[in-house]
């Protein structure tokens, strides 16, 4: 077992920020709660002045942070990803509320990497992009005027998760290993191909029914070894389809 900080195992993603204030601001918050790992999703400016100067000091966090050009990019190598959102959404995801995330953290960050999953300043994250993600989180905010500027809610998530995890030394667990979110997207890789070659989904539309499975996936929480027992079952179902990837991107025992 390793010990560790468990405000090291989480990092914030991201989408498509539009504003370069926002990432400085971002930045700002997570270096005033003890975080440090920024995840950017094809920003429209970066790097960028105006980011820097919202930054205020926190430079260091902007010029370590992640450029990448998908969500799944920014989601290798974690265990729990967290879509924030300010509203409820009509999806079979488990939704909870910031401070129920906060409780669930230090039992999160000792099975793996978290990763808080914030959109768009004008739309948020889109349902596909909340597909990626485990849960959907909310911070309860007034009725009527409900919408906190990006920046804003990643200070919050910080606070929470310091608050959650603050002077905590994180001793892994002899707990199964979770499956990493890479492990997982190239099982629903499979298993698409497994199913549209046995016709079991609409090759015109398949997605109206992968959606769902992934969610119910999402709700399991696999471990390492289930996607590994998974996807053996898939290839003694069609041993010679075409899987994504090469054989060494099949379920890989190491960390991240």
């Amino acid at each position: 077992m390793s010990e560790s900080n468990g405000l090291q195992h989480i990092r914030i993603v991201m989408c498509q920020t539009t504003h370069p204030g926002n990432i400085g601001a971002a930045a700002r918050a997570m270096k005033t709660m003890g975080l440090s790992h920024l995840v950017l999703v094809q920003p429209k400016y970066f790097p960028d002045d105006q980011a820097s100067a919202l930054a205020s000091g926190a430079d260091d966090i902007l010029e370590q942070a992640e450029v990448v050009s998908s969500l799944a990019q920014a989601l290798q190598g974690t265990t729990y990803a967290v879509a924030m959102t300010v509203r409820s959404r009509e999806l079979s995801h488990e939704q909870i509320n910031i401070k129920e995330l906060a409780q669930r953290l230090p039992q999160e960050v000792k099975e793996g990497k978290v990763a808080l999953v914030f959109g768009t300043e004008m739309s948020g994250l889109s349902n596909a992009e909340c597909d990626l993600c485990q849960v959907l989180c909310t911070i309860p905010t007034e009725q009527h005027f409900g919408s906190l500027n990006v920046a804003a809610a990643i200070q919050i998530a910080c606070y929470e998760a310091r608050m959650a995890l603050f002077d905590q030394q994180i001793v892994s667990t002899d707990k199964p290993t979770l499956a990493r979110h890479d492990e997982v997207e190239y099982f629903y890789a499979h298993l698409e191909k497994v199913l549209l070659h046995t016709g079991f989904l609409d090759p015109s539309n398949p997605g109206r029914l992968t959606t769902r499975l992934r969610r119910l996936f999402a709700r399991a929480r696999l471990e390492h070894e289930e996607v590994n027992i998974l996807r053996g079952m898939l290839n003694a179902l069609v041993p010679d389809v075409k899987m994504l990837g090469s054989e060494r991107h099949r379920s890989q025992n190491k960390s991240d």
